[in-house]
């Protein structure tokens, strides 16, 4: 009966240890992957015609937001919220950058996504390129985007695009420290920028 508790206490023994150990390393594998840069690499262009990569969301702090020209209300509304928080937090331009990526690139080259945006901010950069390159990235990102027939009974007609609607907040070295939901309290908004900066 003695032998029996020994070994039935050393194989609990062992059974905690090995718990303690899965726990430490899970944790470690954790805090390893919330340390990733969020997103693939990519080599696509920017809306003055240059090439961009994903080593320009690692610069500095980063708002990336996904969307379209033809977008009729959410991507239109959020460009100039965010324009707003852009110049309430960082109003020399200098500690943040913003980034727009297109999810409809057949229709936005880069030149239009830079009409576009000229007229509603000076602070947030288009991103577009080769459709399959961007397709490719949204992808990688693990941004929902889906294309949507205006008219049911003409798939091949005109169209608009479901996506995701949130800001996504970049460190300084990519790594995804938040979000701004569509429809945000701005103060909210704006404290979150606030906190990604400092």
């Amino acid at each position: 009966m003695k032998t029996f508790r020994r070994v039935l206490w050393a194989s609990v023994a062992v059974i905690c240890a090995v718990l303690i150990w899965l726990v430490y390393e899970i944790g470690e594998t954790n805090e390893e992957m919330m340390n990733v840069p969020f997103g693939p690499s990519f080599q696509l262009t920017a809306g003055d015609g240059q090439p961009i990569t994903e080593q320009a969301l690692r610069d500095k702090p980063t708002a990336l937001f996904f969307g379209f020209t033809h977008c009729p209300e959410v991507c239109p509304t959020t460009l100039y919220e965010l324009n707003g928080w852009l110049n309430e937090v960082d109003p020399d331009g200098d500690k943040i950058n913003a980034y727009w990526m297109s999810v409809d690139p057949e229709r936005d080259r880069p030149e239009t996504m830079e009409r576009y945006l000229s007229n509603v901010s000076d602070r947030i950069e288009a991103i577009s390129g080769d459709p399959d390159k961007v397709r490719a990235a949204l992808d990688k990102f693990g941004i929902y985007y889906e294309k949507v027939p205006l008219d049911p009974d003409q798939p091949d007609g005109d169209y608009t695009m479901n996506h995701n609607a949130s800001v996504f907040l970049l460190d300084d070295g990519g790594v995804l420290k938040g979000t701004i939901a569509y429809g945000e309290s701005p103060d909210v908004a704006v404290k979150k920028l606030e906190n990604l900066v400092n």
